[in-house]
């Protein structure tokens, strides 16, 4: 086994801003490798301009002989660089990939008829010497040994290996290890006001909407939880070590958690003891929600809510089989105001059947309801979601694949990408950041782009909603100085 690690965190330029929200997922593993005391020390690239410099210079001064990368699917065309680059300078390296991307490349390769994800998955396992799918606060352990296979699969609630997360297992882990990274230059993302971190307190989303990645995958599939009491220690832990007052939680959906008022009433309990007034947000399903939820939630410091709801078409709604209706979706809302809570509306575009009149009636359901915040993306298609899963080769296009929604007919066309080179937006910038890689039998790629635009300019005219700015990209100086500070952390055991 790796005498010490070296975990990195690749750029994510296709955000508008790259230190919002720390990536807890490897901070966990981080914290496993501490306490089985393995010398770690993490490498964050989030909005380095020049990471591949602070690689090379890292990689030809640390001791670390095994170096883990973390990568969502937008990260890949990075991580991929980082590891040639570590490669160029350490040939006895070992590389290990794990992440959402690897995640659902396995679980759709598994899965997947057409052999669709047979490329998705060569893409990354000859760049990689191991490849970790599923839940990698375990497995980062077997990606150590000397024999350790090509792709360890975290992902399989049944194997007998036990490296897939249960409730028990969740509950014990340590929490992550936020020291590993710079909290400071995290905490310029605020709530009402109030600096916050972000806070993962349960797994998995249990629904199966068109669009989501995993619905296939356990790992993001199955809820696990943690026991109101572990969370709220969490929170305590953060506010008493970093003076913390806000919280976002990065949970899928807050509200499917059936000790949901539990929690809210334990960490209203806890704010009392410390006699302080926190502030936090979060996401919830929009069909679970209800005034004693709203209720508890105002009650508890929540002053924002964040909900997918999608669209305001309700064909696209059934379309994508969000379980929710546009009733549903307004009448969330009016339950949120009711109680005091404001509302940030997750919109995309681009499903099967969308057309003109479907954006439409999306842009007239976010000015009827005049949430507080909005956002509205153009669909991407991921591997190990439905759109993706169940797309069959379309007519003579090699580069193309449909998907139909039986239920309906409507059909959703892809142009088939090399995710190991092309940035497959989810928030691009606006004013050109935007690319669609989707059409339907009623909107073309380019409609798509400026449709989002549209919608995007004119509602926030008309409802008076500023666009945030961006932060600019910082610069990494070889001298090493407080910028190599901050984008490398080692434990106490290095």
């Amino acid at each position: 086994m790796a005498d010490s690690v070296c975990l990195i965190i690749p750029p994510s330029g296709f955000l508008l801003d790259e230190r919002v929200f720390m990536p807890l997922g490897i901070l966990r593993v981080a914290a496993m490798l501490e306490r089985r005391k393995i010398p770690v020390e993490v490498l964050d690239l989030s909005g380095i301009s020049n990471y591949l410099e602070a690689v090379a210079d890292h990689a030809a001064a640390t001791k670390a002989l095994a170096f883990g990368i973390t990568a969502t699917t937008p990260q890949l065309p990075s991580a991929i660089a980082i590891a040639n680059t570590i490669r160029d300078v350490r040939k006895d390296a070992r590389l290990i990939l794990g992440g959402p991307h690897v995640t659902l490349v396995n679980a759709a390769y598994r899965n997947n008829r057409m052999g669709r994800a047979n490329k998705a998955l060569a893409e990354i396992i000859n760049s990689f010497d191991v490849l970790v799918a599923g839940d990698g606060e375990y497995a980062i352990f077997e990606s150590l040994l000397p024999d350790a296979p090509k792709i360890i699969d975290a992902d399989n609630p049944e194997s007998p290996d036990g490296l897939f997360l249960t409730n028990k297992r969740l509950e014990e882990l340590p929490w992550p290890a936020r020291h590993l990274v710079d909290v400071e230059s995290y905490r310029h993302y605020t709530i009402e006001g109030e600096k916050a971190l972000s806070i993962i307190a349960q797994l998995g989303c249990p629904f199966e909407c068109g669009f989501c990645g995993g619905r296939i995958s356990p790992a993001f599939r199955r809820v696990r939880t943690r026991s109101s009491e572990n969370i709220v220690r969490e929170i305590s832990h953060l506010y008493e070590t970093y003076g913390i007052k806000g919280f976002m939680f990065y949970d899928d959906e807050l509200n499917v958690n059936k000790n949901f008022i539990e929690l809210m009433r334990l960490i209203a309990d806890k704010q009392r003891d410390f006699g302080v007034e926190w502030k936090l947000r979060g996401f919830i399903k929009s069909e679970l929600f209800t005034d004693e939820q709203a209720r508890a939630m105002y009650k508890t410091g929540f002053r924002w809510i964040l909900t997918g709801f999608e669209s305001g078409s309700p064909r696209i709604l059934k379309n994508i089989n969000k379980k929710a209706t546009k009733e549903d979706n307004s009448r969330c809302v009016e339950i949120a105001r009711r109680h005091g809570l404001k509302v940030k509306a997750l919109m995309s575009i681009g499903h099967p059947g969308e057309s003109l009149s479907t954006i439409r009636e999306t842009e007239r359901w976010l000015l009827e309801t005049k949430p507080d915040d909005f956002d509205v993306a153009i669909i991407t298609v991921y591997p190990g979601t439905p759109y993706y899963d169940e797309s069959l080769p379309f007519a003579n296009k090699p580069d193309t694949w449909v998907y139909t929604y039986a239920k309906t007919d409507d059909r959703l066309y892809q142009l088939e990408l090399d995710y190991s080179k092309t940035t497959n937006y989810y928030k691009g910038k606006p004013g050109g950041g935007y690319r669609a890689y989707v059409y339907t039998d009623y909107v073309s790629t380019e409609t798509l782009v400026k449709e989002r635009d549209r919608v995007e300019r004119t509602v926030r005219e008309k409802l008076n909603i500023p666009f945030n700015p961006s932060t600019p990209a910082l610069r990494y100086e070889h001298s090493m100085g407080q910028m190599g500070q901050m984008i490398l952390r080692k434990s106490n055991f290095v």
